[in-house]
Order: structure tokens, then C-alpha cells, then sequence
């Protein structure tokens, strides 16, 4: 006789916004057999609707849907196994602690939290259950970045000396953090905690290394108040019914895309957040351009910049070692055309078979004493990050072996925010920032 089938675990979802959905689908498609959706909570009914109303166009019932206030009744009643959060980053620590201490597992966007003291909450409670926090770095499942993984784990450019980093936004991408709640640094840590905290774990995982000290220096160049100064600033608050906007390639046309009029517009009665905020317009307290020191246990050193009003989408790490170097190089999109300038990153246009914008990416092996080797790689696509999201719930929903340790637990989620944060507080200070000043990891 076979064995018998193993039950579904079941998962309920908190923060219905536009992330939410690849989880979702994700769980009641491909992942169906091993996992079911079972909840939403949000603080908004008709985001909840929504996201009801495309379950069943996927063929699944619409499952119960509870206000973000009765989150551990929600739990409760439903049952639940695993909660994913993907709600507004200053709340997840709120809704973390609760799963955990309710007996849920819970997976989690990134960053795990914004600040110290809600990180050393969640990992007391972590400690306290014994329960299991999964942070969403969905960067780690890119084919290029187990690539990158392998080869220096193999020693393919021997001890590692240093890393250079350099992280793009485009005017399209990086702008859209300044019209939504993450312009606002208590509810998303900024750029160095909601952006980089992607990049710093990468390198956390890459060197096998934890961070020690940062050094950093940040401001807003670009947008906020600064639009004024560079001629790009238009005097509305809003895109939506403004005629200053109309012809304003920073804003977001969110009546033009059907999705976007569900989750946000449609949905402003409830609880009055605007998606669509003008990025130059007073309130902004996050920064856009960020350079960052950091030195690591192991002796390594990183040297990071983020820009968030590129003219290209892409990035660059260079990896200097005993043996050689490692080179990669990502266009995700060459230029921002201007049909896509309205529209969110990966947004259908109506009418455009293919976008106008063209990316490409490469992986070079430079040793020393030998030519350099192109690394071929397989997998890698322009969607999805890269092909990453795909990856990522077949490990987290679908039970799928992970030899190279994709999975990151809430300490990786830790060690990744205290660089943010330690570049942060040096912004504020000027100096160099300890690690351990901020927060004592085990």
C-alpha cells in the first residue's frame, strides 16, 4: 500500500497589497497539493475582496477574510499552520510574534522587521516557542546568485578580500518607493532596510560571514523637496484627477491598469492611503542615493552604493580574491521607455507584446595567470527576479530540497537589517558603526 498522504499545511496571509499575490497564486496552483490557503487579514476589506475575486478566477472558493484587529481569532478558528506576512514592514513584527506564539511557523517578507527592538522581540519569541520564521529573500533563489554561491563556497577565486557592490534603481523602479508608505522611514527603515536588505544578505551568504562594523554617508539627491531644485517638481499631491500630473513621467497612473484600480484606488475609502503620491512632494524622510563600508567577520570588506534615480535598471558585484576575481553584471532593463514610464516595474502595458527595454546578464570568472571564463547559466530569466519566485516557493510551500541553503531563518533576516540599520544610524552620526552596538546576536 502507498503511504499515506501527508495533510496540507494550512496558511493564512496578512497584508493583502499587491506582493501578496504571487504567494497566493503560488499557493493554489503549484503548490496546491502540499499547501492550502485557508485566511486573509488586512486593515482593508476590498483589497481582501480582491484578492477573493482572483482566487476564484484561478477556479479556488474564496476563503474567509478577517480585519487585521482580530488577526489571532483569525488563528484560531481557521486553524492555521503557517502565516505569511506580507503587510506594511513596521507591522510585521506585530503579526510574527502573534503566529509564533499562537504555534504557527510563519514566512515573512523582507526585511524581517525595521528596527532593534522589534528584531531582539521576534527573536525572543523564535527562541521562546520553538517555531520556525522563514524571511522571504527571494534574491538568494536567483540562478545567478547560486551561481555566484557555488563557485565561491568551491574557492573559485580563493579567500575573499573584498566585494564591490552597486545596486540601480531606474527612475521608474526607484521612484516608487517615494510615492507610497515607504517614503516614510519609522513604517520602512528606508532604502537600507526595505532595498538593501536584499543585497546585504546576499553578501552574508555568499561569504559565509557576518557583518562587524559599517561606515556609511546617505541623503535625498533626487526626489522629495530636492525636485525643485533640479526642475522635475510639479505642484500636486497626488496623480489621480490631478491635471498637473497628466503629462509628469514620475507619476503613477494608477486608473490604467486594472490591478493597480482594485488594490489601491478602489480601495481608499477604507482606510484613505493614497498609492499614488506625487515622489517630489514635502513628507519624504528616506534617502536616495546611499554609500556603504562594511567589514566583515572574516575579514572582508564591502564597498556598496545604492542609486534610486538610475536611467538603468541593473547591478554589479565584483568579488576580489587570492586566486582571481568574480564579475557579475545585470541590465534588467537598458533605459525606461516611455510607455512604461506611468506604470509599475513588470507591469503589462496595454497594446505592448514585449517590453521596449532590453536587459541581459553575465558571469565572469577572471583567475589569475589565465584568460577569462564566461560561466554559462541556466535558469536565469527577466521575471519574476530573475526566475527567483519561482524557486522560492517550490523550497518554502512545495518541501523542496535546499543543499545550498536558500531558506533564510530570522537570524539571517537579523544580520541583514543591522547592516541597514548600522549604515542608518551612521548617516545620522557621521562615524563608523559596531554591529554589536546595536543588537547582540547569539
Amino acid at each position: 500500500m502507498p503511504p499515506p498522504a501527508t495533510p496540507r499545511r494550512r496558511h493564512a496571509l496578512v497584508g493583502t497589497g499587491a506582493r501578496a499575490e504571487m504567494f497566493v497564486r503560488a499557493l493554489v496552483t503549484a503548490h496546491a497539493d502540499t499547501a492550502e490557503l485557508v485566511a486573509f487579514a488586512d486593515v482593508n476589506q476590498t483589497r481582501m475582496d480582491a484578492h477573493n475575486r482572483w482566487l476564484t478566477e484561478l477556479g479556488h472558493p474564496a476563503v474567509p477574510t478577517y480585519p487585521a484587529a482580530d488577526f489571532a481569532t483569525m488563528l484560531a478558528k481557521e486553524r492555521v499552520d503557517v502565516v505569511l506576512v506580507t503587510s506594511v514592514d513596521v507591522t510585521h513584527d506585530e503579526y510574527i510574534v502573534t503566529a509564533l506564539r499562537a504555534g504557527c511557523d510563519v514566512v515573512t517578507e523582507k526585511p524581517m522587521t525595521v528596527d532593534a527592538a522589534r528584531c531582539r522581540r521576534i527573536l525572543d519569541a523564535v527562541a521562546e516557542t520553538g517555531r520556525q520564521v522563514t524571511v522571504a529573500f527571494n534574491y538568494r533563489y536567483n540562478p545567478l546568485h547560486e551561481q555566484v554561491r557555488r563557485l565561491l563556497a568551491d574557492g573559485a577565486v580563493g579567500e575573499i578580500g573584498s566585494v564591490h557592490f552597486e545596486w540601480l534603481l531606474d527612475v521608474r523602479h526607484g521612484a516608487d518607493y517615494f510615492r507610497r508608505w515607504h517614503r516614510d522611514k519609522a513604517s520602512s527603515g528606508g532604502l537600507m532596510v526595505h532595498k538593501a536588505s536584499h543585497h546585504f544578505d546576499l553578501v552574508n551568504w555568499w561569504l559565509d560571514a557576518t557583518p562587524v562594523e559599517v561606515y556609511a554617508a546617505g541623503r535625498l539627491f533626487f526626489y522629495g523637496d530636492a525636485g525643485r531644485r533640479h526642475g522635475y517638481a510639479r505642484d500636486y499631491d497626488r496623480a489621480h484627477d490631478s491635471p498637473a500630473a497628466a503629462d509628469d513621467p514620475f507619476a503613477l497612473r494608477m486608473a490604467d491598469h486594472p490591478r493597480l484600480r482594485e488594490l489601491y484606488l478602489d480601495a481608499e475609502a477604507d482606510d484613505g492611503y493614497q498609492r499614488d503620491r506625487n515622489v517630489f512632494a514635502p513628507g519624504v524622510s528616506i534617502e536616495d542615493d546611499m554609500a556603504v563600508l562594511a567589514r566583515y567577520s572574516t575579514g572582508a570588506t564591502m564597498t556598496y552604493h545604492l542609486t534610486a534615480y538610475a536611467p538603468w535598471e541593473g547591478y554589479r558585484v565584483m568579488v576580489n580574491g587570492s586566486r582571481g576575481r568574480l564579475e557579475l553584471e545585470v541590465t534588467e532593463s537598458d533605459f525606461v521607455s516611455p510607455a512604461a514610464a506611468g506604470a509599475l516595474k513588470g507591469a503589462a502595458l496595454h497594446g505592448d507584446e514585449a517590453a521596449a527595454e532590453h536587459g541581459e546578464a553575465t558571469l565572469t570568472l577572471r583567475p589569475f595567470w589565465a584568460p577569462p571564463t564566461r560561466i554559462p547559466v541556466e535558469g536565469y530569466t527577466r521575471q519574476g527576479h530573475g526566475g527567483a519566485d519561482v524557486r522560492m516557493t517550490r523550497v518554502i510551500f512545495g518541501g523542496e530540497p535546499d543543499p545550498l541553503g536558500r531558506a533564510a531563518t530570522a537570524h539571517d533576516g537579523a544580520l541583514a537589517l543591522l547592516t541597514g540599520l548600522a549604515a542608518n544610524r551612521s548617516f545620522d552620526t557621521g562615524e563608523p558603526v559596531r554591529v554589536a552596538d546595536l543588537l547582540t546576536l547569539p
